[in-house]
């Protein structure tokens, strides 16, 4: 090899030894530590690379806080950082709740941070309220008119209840049933339309906020449209279902009755069946009368005059047509 390649070896290696001990031994960082007025240890920096947690960012953290006249653990940011959390985030909350005069412990920032809010949002969020517009919100007068309001609810995130407290969907249903009930007690869509801030009163009223991570500071109905007379729908389905009972009713009527004049025809039929039957047994019977001599041909005579007389006054009861001569 020649002398000039042997000097590029060398170089190239003095070069990547410089790397790796700038990386293992973060002299920048510790020098900007210094200069800012965190002490922090050589030593501890690289103990940092060995945890694999980035030296920059626990010294970011600490020179943002002892800025801002917050003092902050070394050892409780790398655990915040192994326990998966945002250490800047946090930082920023802390920071920025300090200069608002909100109290934020570091251990409730980092467990807000751990449940997976955003602790800075939130912080700003205290400061700076947040509007949140509710879905069109449909309830019913007691007059039977529908109303279709919205409203703006404006929130403050609340800093003790972002742990374990219900989120802004749950804040939108209870205002939401809030204004159902507010709407449904009145007696008349009018009233509601000439003092729509009764539906805000009430509902402030209710304490909505509870168990939430926010606080409800106002409560603004934007809009309120009128939709359908639902007492007037009610009553014509109502008037409708009773048509259909009464009609079915009727036709059960109807149909009984048929049953009955089929069931008397049935019997009418059955009992000249029998008369019919009857009649065929009087000539036998006359029969068997004539020769045991219970009865002669002068009673036979008597008793066919007899059907004869009947006979002629049946014909002369009956009324006449209209086009019978007389």
């Amino acid at each position: 090899m020649t002398p000039i390649g042997s000097y590029i070896v060398i170089i190239v290696g003095v070069i990547v030894v410089l790397w790796i001990l700038l990386y293992l031994i973060p002299l920048g960082l510790w020098f900007q530590a210094l200069v800012s007025g965190v002490r922090l240890s050589l030593l501890q920096l690289i103990f940092m690379r060995w945890r694999k947690v980035p030296p920059s960012v626990i010294v970011g953290a600490m020179i943002e806080g002892d800025k801002a006249g917050i003092k902050l653990n070394r050892d409780d940011l790398e655990a915040h950082y192994l326990a998966g959390g945002k250490v800047a985030q946090v930082v920023h909350a802390l920071v920025s709740a300090a200069k608002a005069n909100i109290e934020l412990p570091f251990n409730m920032a980092t467990a807000i941070d751990l449940a997976g809010r955003d602790v800075f949002e939130a912080v700003q969020m205290s400061v700076n309220p947040k509007v949140i517009d509710t879905p069109p919100v449909t309830a019913v007068a007691k007059d039977g008119i529908q109303l279709i309001s919205k409203a703006r609810v404006t929130v403050r995130a609340n800093i003790k209840q972002l742990v374990g407290g219900a989120g802004e969907d749950t804040v939108l249903a209870r205002v939401g049933e809030g204004i159902v009930s507010s709407i449904g007690s009145s007696g008349s869509h009018k009233l509601v339309l000439e003092n729509p801030d009764f539906i805000s009163k009430v509902v402030l009223e209710k304490g909505l906020d509870a168990g939430t991570a926010f606080e409800i500071l106002s409560i603004d109905i934007a809009d309120i449209d009128i939709g359908k007379n639902i007492g007037a729908v009610l009553q014509m389905d109502q008037a409708n279902a009773d048509k259909n009972i009464a009609q079915a009713k009727a036709e059960e009527r109807r149909a009984m009755a048929v049953a009955l004049e089929q069931e008397m025809i049935a019997k009418a039929q059955e009992a000249r069946a029998k008369v019919i039957e009857a009649e065929a047994e009087v000539p036998l019977a006359m029969a068997e009368a004539f020769r045991k001599g219970n009865l002669g041909i002068m009673d036979y005579y008597r008793l066919k005059n007899i059907e004869a007389d009947t006979g002629m006054r049946d014909s002369l009861s009956k009324p006449k047509g209209p086009g019978t001569k007389k």
